[in-house]
């Protein structure tokens, strides 16, 4: 009898990824990463987190929103001049 190959084996075998979602894949991961060790160390605002891992800052809000939107960092507080959210690792 044949083995039948699986719809998505063979999706996978026609539709390939381009090289450009591959990378942005990698940066993705390699940011998130950035600023998930930085936070390790504690709360921290946008700004701060840019410092600290040598992104600019309308990147590092990037991934920031997207870390927030997907659950991996949560608001701690609010600076004294209410400029600034720290934001933390969230607890699991």
């Amino acid at each position: 009898m044949e083995k039948k190959e699986k719809t998505i084996d063979i999706i996978k075998q026609e539709r390939k990824v381009s090289p450009q979602v591959l990378e942005d894949r990698k940066t993705y991961s390699r940011n998130r990463k950035a600023i998930m060790e930085v936070l390790k160390a504690g709360p921290k605002s946008i700004p701060q987190v840019a410092a600290e891992t040598q992104l600019s800052l309308p990147d590092t809000t990037y991934f920031m929103m997207a870390l927030f939107k997907f659950g991996d960092v949560q608001v701690n507080s609010l600076d004294d001049m209410d400029e600034y959210y720290f934001y933390e690792l969230k607890k699991k």
